[in-house]
């Protein structure tokens, strides 16, 4: 899980934690440069978050990493000036390209490179940017690894022993429809059923499944669980039971990645999503402005400042529930999602996917 501390114009602080599949975003967004006057990002770790329960009730967070280690391609200035400026010195890359002056590149960095590159398989490598087909010269899972006290958006809190209070979880994946773009789960339980249904669609990366469809990954956890997602599932939900309700986060469903029929981005991602953190920040202080859906609750067309680059009718669709395409998501969860976890499954679970499947049909 990443950890970022966001204030406010006002100066009121609160920390967010959130848990995305691979290649979502999760280091952009934890070192992002809001779009929002006034606000302020800072970044307390971008990966892992080991959480306690403080003596006053509330979850809080440590990052226990000494620094980062991103994937390089698509990291760019524009995408994450943070972790550009980060990885400017004393920093390790693994499969990137190498250029001719020593310098290292990867696709999606901003800029074309020049001469001759040694590509990660240590052979020569031309850019042609006429070839779509040509095999990329870093690989898509190369790495930078470097010092997190370089990073210019550490907070100053990053290394304190005793942690962060979290006011909020996100939770989600790359996904071109269905999902909108923010989504507030009901109370705590629906949003560990949220954190359940997690999954992304497949990118011509992934060799063992067609690109577009949806794989499950509950938690952003998949990879990383020792012991039965059942049970983990479970684990989530006797949390509850250490506190009171008012001391646990809010939980929230995310997408950055939608896009319209003909494969456009919807929305512009990156520093933009401040504006959706803002509106999360408002709801945990109460003010946020939101309805009730079958999914859950969701901010109205005017709740989040809509920047000028996207038309009123973009954010009615980013912010649409289509009952017929959410049936199909149910039904996907319902016979090829939650049988994988048999009898290990909290039962609560299944009533949710039913309630959600009563308030689609109504």
């Amino acid at each position: 899980m990443l950890i970022l501390k966001i204030t406010n114009p006002e100066g009121k602080t609160k920390y967010i934690a959130g848990a995305f599949p691979s290649a979502c975003g999760k280091t952009n967004l934890a070192m992002l440069v809001p779009t929002i006057p006034g606000w302020k990002v800072e970044t307390v770790g971008d990966d892992i978050a080991w959480l306690k329960f403080g003596s006053d009730g509330r979850l809080y967070a440590i990052n226990p990493e000494a620094g980062f280690f991103g994937v390089a391609p698509g990291t760019s200035n524009e995408s994450n000036y943070n972790a550009m400026k980060t990885i400017e010195k004393n920093t390790i890359f693994t499969n990137v390209a190498l250029t001719e002056d020593g310098d290292v590149w990867w696709e999606g960095i901003g800029y074309d490179p020049e001469g001759k590159l040694i590509d990660w398989t240590g052979k020569e490598w031309f850019f042609d940017k006429n070839n779509k087909d040509k095999s990329p010269a870093a690989h898509p899972n190369s790495r930078f690894t470097a010092p997190a006290s370089q990073c210019p958006s550490i907070a100053k809190e990053w290394e304190n022993p005793n942690g962060v209070p979290i006011s909020a979880f996100l939770f989600g994946g790359r996904r071109a429809h269905t999902i909108p773009l923010v989504l507030e789960s009901r109370n705590w339980l629906h949003g560990v059923f949220l954190g359940s249904i997690v999954g992304s669609e497949v990118t011509a990366a992934a060799l063992d499944l067609k690109v577009g469809q949806v794989r499950r990954d509950p938690f952003a956890m998949l990879p990383f669980c020792g012991y039965h997602m059942g049970d983990y599932f479970k684990h989530w939900i006797h949390i509850a039971k250490k506190t009171t309700p008012d001391k646990l986060p809010k939980i929230y469903f995310v997408n950055w990645f939608r896009k319209t029929d003909d494969g456009k981005w919807l929305w512009p991602g990156y520093g933009e999503n401040s504006r959706v953190l803002k509106w999360i920040f408002e709801r945990c202080d109460g003010s946020g402005k939101a309805i009730e859906t079958p999914i859950g609750n969701m901010p109205t067309i005017d709740a989040i400042d809509r920047p000028a680059s996207v038309p009123v009718q973009d954010m009615e669709e980013l912010l649409k529930v289509d009952k017929e395409v959410w049936l199909h998501e149910v039904d996907d969860i319902r016979t090829n999602h939650y049988p994988k976890f048999g009898n290990h499954l909290p039962k609560e679970l299944y009533e949710l996917l039913d309630e959600m499947e009563k308030g689609l049909r109504k």
